[in-house]
């Protein structure tokens, strides 16, 4: 008889959209699965791995979760996402799912892709590709351009030819997904749900099933078994940068960077969430997140920054010989971001001062 296929789920979705929630609840609800991560992560702290490896969920082990940091996976299928892959099919205790989580940014077409080496299509299929969206940013228009501004702009100024980067991330992130999550649904009304479930279908070339979740709570079979085998159709649902790349130049990632601010602990956590609150809008910053050492607080606190609406809580104990600091991972569009500036005020927040003392 042939070998039974492990199952694998792609997550993706926009900076913010509550990806590692997802995961952590589906994770704390797997009933016995056993199942092992790829986290892929933009910049070179590993937030997402480092809340999932302190969750303590039994079901999924520090040896279950492997970490691609400071890159996009999309872009290092072979160096990166197929080693990483036979690591966990080596492993002598087989897994029962595999569930991989995308960077913000990465393209899911070339990962799913992935799975038709032969090496890997051999033992894994894809279950399904899982898009998360944050329905309260869509519903505010934080990722949709008017298009009539846009067109009068252009008939103004012919320079003005150019796609918005964002738009087109979130349009292949929705082109390539089996199911699509409208997640933060309890921070919207109804009628501003149903214009964000429009609006997402609107971007899609085919009939995809959308369902609404509060912070990431859903059943672990509403998002598992999919059985979609998504490899053997992802060709047909090309990207933008397959599509604007069709003579074989691969695609990158110049219209974003990221860095990290290191400062000390927070004297006042209220100020300094308040504090990043103004200065995620003023720089225009699309994605923040990290931990924060509080002062006179045992425990570390994790950062979930989406403009101006923040997320924080404690996740752990500071282990023994940590070093008791603030880390934070600031994302946003390239050129766009005064990486010397963000990091003073920041290190002033933490300080508690303001960035000019």
């Amino acid at each position: 008889m042939p070998m039974q296929k492990i199952p694998a789920t792609v997550i993706t979705g926009f900076l913010g959209a509550g990806k590692t929630t997802l995961i952590r609840n589906l994770l704390e609800n797997a009933g016995g699965r056993r199942i092992a991560l790829i986290i892929n992560e933009f910049g070179d702290l590993g937030v997402d791995g480092g809340i999932l490896k302190s969750c303590g969920i039994e079901s999924c082990t520090e040896d279950d979760i492997v970490e691609l940091n400071n890159g996009c996976i999309c872009c290092t299928v072979a160096d990166d996402f197929l080693p990483a892959m036979e690591k966990l099919l080596s492993r002598e205790a087989p897994v029962d799912h595999i569930v991989i989580e995308t960077s913000g940014l990465a393209l899911p077409q070339p990962l799913v892709a992935a799975f038709n080496w032969p090496q890997v299509k051999a033992r894994v299929t894809v279950d399904g590709v899982v898009t998360v969206i944050d329905a309260a940013a869509v519903a505010g228009g934080r990722f949709a351009d008017d298009e009539d501004k846009v067109r009068a702009q252009r008939e103004a100024d012919e320079s003005l030819d150019h796609d918005n980067p964002l738009e087109e991330l979130f349009e292949d992130q929705i082109r390539a997904a089996d199911l699509i999550i409208l997640n933060k649904a309890d921070l919207i009304d109804a009628s501003a749900l149903d214009a964000v479930r429009v609006e997402v279908a609107g971007k899609s070339a085919r009939a995809v099933k959308s369902i609404p979740a509060e912070g990431g709570r859903l059943p672990i079979e509403v998002l598992l078994g999919l059985n979609a085998a998504t490899e053997d159709q992802i060709a047909l649902r090309r990207s933008h940068h397959e599509i604007e790349h069709e003579n074989g130049e691969p695609h990158d990632h110049d219209d974003f960077e990221s860095f990290v601010v290191t400062a000390g602990p927070v004297a006042d956590a209220a100020a300094f969430t308040r504090g990043l609150a103004r200065l995620t809008e003023t720089h225009d910053i699309l994605r923040l997140k990290g931990f924060a050492a509080i002062e006179g607080k045992p425990s570390r606190q994790v950062i979930q920054a989406v403009g101006r609406r923040i997320d924080s809580y404690f996740d752990r104990p500071w282990a023994a010989g940590e070093t008791r600091e603030t880390r934070l991972v600031v994302i946003g569009l390239h050129d766009g971001l005064d990486a010397a500036a963000i990091a003073a005020e920041i290190r002033a927040l933490a300080a508690g001062r303001s960035a000019a003392a």
